[in-house]
């Protein structure tokens, strides 16, 4: 095998190679490697999402009525409410909402609207909730017009023993409510037991409420 040729004493050394156009900077990583990241963490962040949804809905039976609350086994946040004038109930005027008044029963708090639709729908299993001696079922006006929600009331029946006018949506804000219609049950010491968002139906009647207030009211 043929040896090398020495460079000349004297000669200037050569030149050392150029990089190479394609190969990355020391100590910068390649853009092809970020975007390879990304499509790898976009599937985790997806299946992540997709459990966390999945262990929601375990936690409420796979009801999507059902909806965990914060506010469950606290106090209720808002117990005073001005009432809706002019609101009569055999002959006497309806009270507005007084929470510490109904301590020692079970309440179940509605929260409603006239211009509500499925408020409507709902409205005769309120009817009939009402005449169960063990409960108070009181009503939270949202964001009404008073002639609106009497005229309502007036058509389909007044279930409510009480009834507290929010026409800004504060106090419903302080309840944590995701939009009408709502209900929540009350224990006998006035804490949170139960939230349903969404308008009531015949079976959460029949196999979460019914239940949950003979529970709650001891027999």
């Amino acid at each position: 095998m043929t040896a090398s040729p020495e460079p000349a004493a004297g000669s200037p050394s050569p030149p050392p190679p150029a990089p190479s156009p394609s190969a990355p900077s020391a100590g910068k990583p390649a853009r092809g490697s970020r975007g390879r990241r990304l499509v790898w963490l976009l599937p985790l962040a997806v299946f992540l999402a997709l459990a966390g949804l999945f262990l929601s809905r375990l936690d409420t039976g796979g009801d999507p009525s059902r909806v965990p609350s914060a506010l469950i086994g606290r106090a209720a946040p808002v117990a005073s409410l001005p009432p809706l004038e002019g609101l009569n109930r055999a002959g006497v005027a309806v009270p507005g909402l007084d929470l510490p008044a109904l301590r020692g029963q079970v309440v179940l708090v509605n929260v409603w609207a006239s211009w509500c639709a499925p408020c409507r729908e709902e409205h005769p299993l309120l009817m009939a909730l009402a005449k169960d001696p063990r409960i108070a079922v009181v009503g939270l006006n949202y964001k009404d017009a008073p002639e609106n929600a009497r005229r309502f009331l007036g058509q389909f029946g007044n279930p409510f023993a009480q009834v507290g006018v929010d026409p800004r949506g504060r106090a419903a804000i302080d309840w944590g409510v995701y939009g009408v219609p709502e209900t929540f049950v009350l224990a006998r010491d006035g804490t949170i037991a139960h939230k349903i968002v969404g308008p009531l139906s015949p079976q959460t009647v029949e196999t979460v409420l019914k239940p949950l207030i003979a529970r709650l009211a001891g027999n």
